[in-house]
């Protein structure tokens, strides 16, 4: 096992154990990371205390159950209504706010352990913050005394040690500001409305000493702290769920509530289902194949270390014989005269032999809207080495794609006006459904058509949920045990002529209801892959992948993982 392996399943596992601690101490099973973000169920919860990040490079496991805890008694002890109604304007006021409401959840833990793992998280986010250089600057040493004397009022619990003598004439200067402010807050902690009068008084105290002290700061000072600040980082963004990554839209559709949920589309005349590499010159396509190998052989992906890694989850292992000679297993009859003639041999066990056999077909649904052109290169890097992993463990596969025959609606648009415009006529384009390789062929054969994810001009609109529909369906047709469908999209469904003909989330909602049928039944298991998309409004299973990440290691680490999580090994 290498190294990077070795982290990466180290930081799985704080995960999944960081998450069972905060589920018994919140008492909510929905809760779960995606990332290192807490959701409940499919929405992010933003808990924007700087401290309850801590960092998989330099922070062991006690710094992660701490910010677990704190996570747990946030959830708890805070109601994030009232929080948000009471919540500040200003940036840095928004960051003192945050900061204060954590410190008053954590003062109403009462086990000792908890305690302990909370202090020791302050402690370790404190040396972090100082050692940084952060502290160099006249900002910084405001919003880390700031910090420093509030945990402490509201706790009872002494500041760090190691900075108590750097903090002395920052923490005499804020006592005399802030005194009866302060003095409130270990009194009213229990009671979160009262608590935040004293603690928005504090926070709009700091802001002004804030806006001074950066106006204050010379420029020296400043270029130091924003190059430390790429490697530690106290102000999480203070605007709302900025700093979390863009969420695929939905809605209710009006008008699928007025059908009684009934999807249809106004005409299926024109829909149709193409293999991609006949849609693209062989020549073209021959220098797009030649682009793609390059790009992947650059990218140094481990297709055998990745296929060692897939086998468990989508291989059965099954008995194929007996080996024999063996000084350990079941007695072997067959050489049990060997012991008359010679008393000294140990070889007269045998073992069974296992072998992994194939139980599983694997579907990759590639959205081809318009905006996903920019990333074709990239997606089919991505999808091309899983397929010569899998090709190595024997599992079949295939590359779907979607996308419509024409913009603005097409023939099917114009057969609609031709019928005078009737309300409500449900989907309006033509669906293109593209084969780009099936299961049935193997990937040397397919080479070529998974290129054909190169050319830019089958890039139009996007019909999601019934090219789900298709790509499930033609699962259910296979045999294997287990069915695996991954969705790799950059955003929401969107068709114009069915946006205006009916409304703007009628695609939206029909997709969510698709996928949600789907995991009910669990006949297919449903991933979604979100290019820079948080895709949890419709799949409860999903990953935000780093654009720039597709087609290498790190990109193809977070599938792998995401369905190691999700998929128990087939037995």
């Amino acid at each position: 096992m290498t190294a990077d392996t070795a982290a990466r399943r180290r930081q799985q596992q704080i995960r999944q154990l960081c998450a069972a601690s905060i589920r018994a101490l919140a008492a909510d099973q929905a809760l779960d990371f995606r990332g290192d973000h807490l959701y409940r169920g499919r929405s992010v919860l933003p808990l924007n205390a700087p401290h309850l990040y801590p960092d998989h490079s330099s922070d062991g496991f006690g710094s992660f159950r701490g910010a677990a805890d704190g996570m747990a008694l946030r959830l708890l002890h805070s109601d994030p209504v009232l929080h948000a109604r009471l919540r500040p304007a200003g940036q840095t006021a928004r960051l003192v706010f945050e900061l204060l409401e954590q410190f008053r959840t954590e003062s109403l833990a009462n086990q000792p352990g908890v305690v302990r793992n909370l202090r020791l998280r302050h402690e370790a986010w404190s040396t972090q913050f100082h050692r940084s250089g952060l502290t160099e600057t006249s900002l910084g040493l405001l919003l880390y005394t700031t910090a420093q004397v509030c945990r402490s009022r509201v706790t009872g619990e002494p500041v760090v040690a190691e900075t108590e003598d750097l903090i002395e004439q920052t923490r005499g200067r804020l006592s005399a500001l802030l005194g009866p402010d302060l003095a409130l807050l270990r009194r009213t902690r229990t009671r979160q409305a009262d608590y935040a009068e004293p603690a928005l008084a504090i926070a709009v105290v700091i802001e002004s000493l804030a806006d001074s002290a950066q106006a204050d700061n010379d420029g020296g000072a400043e270029r130091s702290a924003r190059k430390t600040r790429e490697q530690f980082s106290l102000l999480v963004d203070a605007e709302e769920d900025a700093w979390l990554p863009e969420t695929a839209a939905s809605g209710a559709s009006p008008t699928l509530a007025d059908d009684g949920g009934a999807y249809r589309a106004f005409t299926t005349a024109y829909d149709r289902i193409q293999r991609a590499a006949s849609l693209v010159r062989p020549e073209l396509l021959h220098d797009y194949r030649r682009r793609l190998d390059k790009r992947i052989a650059d990218s140094g992906v481990n297709v055998a270390l990745l296929a060692r890694r897939l086998e468990p989850l989508l291989c059965v292992p099954v008995t194929s014989g007996w080996n024999s000679g063996q000084e350990e297993g079941m007695i072997d009859g067959a050489r049990l005269s060997q012991l008359v003639c010679s008393p000294a041999e140990r070889r007269l066990f045998q073992t069974e032999r296992h072998e992994a056999r194939p139980a599983t077909v694997v579907s990759f649904l590639i959205d081809c809207s318009g905006s996903m052109k920019q990333h074709g290169e990239g997606i089919a890097a991505y999808v091309d080495v899983f397929l010569r992993a899998l090709e190595r463990i024997g599992v079949a596969s295939e590359v779907l794609g979607f996308t419509t025959g024409a913009w603005n609606g097409g023939k099917a648009a114009r057969d609609w006006k031709r019928a005078r415009s009737p309300r409500r006529p449900g989907r309006l384009n033509e669906v293109n459904h593209l084969v780009f390789k099936d299961a049935d062929t193997n990937w040397r054969k397919a080479r070529p058509g998974i290129a054909a994810l190169l050319k830019t001009t089958l890039y139009r609109e996007g019909i999601d949920g019934e090219a789900v529909q298709w790509a499930a369906r033609r699962l259910a047709d296979r045999t294997e045990e287990r069915r695996i469908l991954i969705v790799l999209s950059d955003g929401s469904p969107a068709d114009g002529a069915t946006a205006l003909a009916n409304d703007e989330h009628y695609l939206q909602q029909h997709l969510a209801s698709v996928v949600r049928e789907l995991e009910d039944v669990g006949a297919v298991n449903v991933f979604g892959v979100g290019l820079g998309l948080d895709m949890s409004p419709y799949f409860s299973r999903s990953l935000i992948l780093d654009t720039e990440r597709l087609g290498q290691p790190e990109g193809v680490r977070e599938l792998l993982g995401l369905l190691e999580r999700s998929l128990p090994p087939l037995r």
